[in-house]
């Protein structure tokens, strides 16, 4: 009596299909958190960062919307409108000084 028994023939795992990561949408929210951040310490600077990082999220969100490129376009509309409330009031401070040190 022959013993018809096959070994099972075993393939090697598939590697799952990854995304692509959107490193635009990353660096995006990247300079979104850092522009906020930015506006305590230099206004300037946090208006640069905002408006690149305003200009990689749209272009982020074109190439592959995802919720990384509107969380870091957000965060940068934020910041750019916090910097330029911010200077905006800097000027005004410093106006009402100088107008009330001139009356003196």
């Amino acid at each position: 009596m022959e013993n018809n028994v096959q070994s099972p023939q075993y393939q090697p795992p598939v590697a799952p299909e990854q995304k692509p990561s959107n490193g635009l949408a990353i660096a995006s929210l990247v300079l979104g958190i850092l522009s906020i951040i930015m506006v305590f310490v230099y206004a300037w600077v946090g208006i640069i960062c905002a408006i690149v990082g305003i200009v990689l999220a749209v272009v982020a969100k074109k190439q592959n919307p995802s919720g990384l490129a509107t969380a870091g376009l957000v965060l940068s509309i934020i910041a750019l409108a916090i910097c330029i409330i911010s200077i905006i009031a800097v000027v005004a401070c410093a106006g009402a000084l100088l107008g009330t040190l001139g009356s003196m």
